[in-house]
C-alpha cells in the first residue's frame, strides 16, 4: 500500500472534482480552463476509468501551498 508523502502512514486520498471545487473555491470551469493552459497552472487528474478522473490529496495540498506562497497571485 502506497503511503501518503507527508509521512503520517495513511494512504493517499484520491479527490473527485466536486471535493476539489469546495477545497479551492474555484468552479469547475475554472479548473479545466486553467488545466488547459500551458504549462497547466492546476494539477491534471488521473484516469480512475473510461469516465472518471480523481486529484490526488498530495497534488491538491501542494497547489494550494504555492498558491499560499504566491500571495495569491
Amino acid at each position: 500500500m502506497k503511503v501518503n508523502p507527508s509521512g503520517n502512514n495513511q494512504p493517499e486520498r484520491l479527490l473527485r472534482l466536486n471535493e476539489i471545487v469546495y477545497l479551492v473555491g474555484l468552479g469547475k470551469s475554472s479548473i479545466y480552463e486553467m488545466m488547459s493552459r500551458t504549462p497547466p497552472a492546476f494539477p491534471r487528474p488521473l484516469k480512475l476509468s473510461r469516465r472518471a478522473v480523481c486529484w490526488p490529496a498530495s497534488a491538491i495540498d501542494a497547489w494550494i501551498q504555492e498558491r499560499i506562497k504566491a500571495g495569491g497571485q
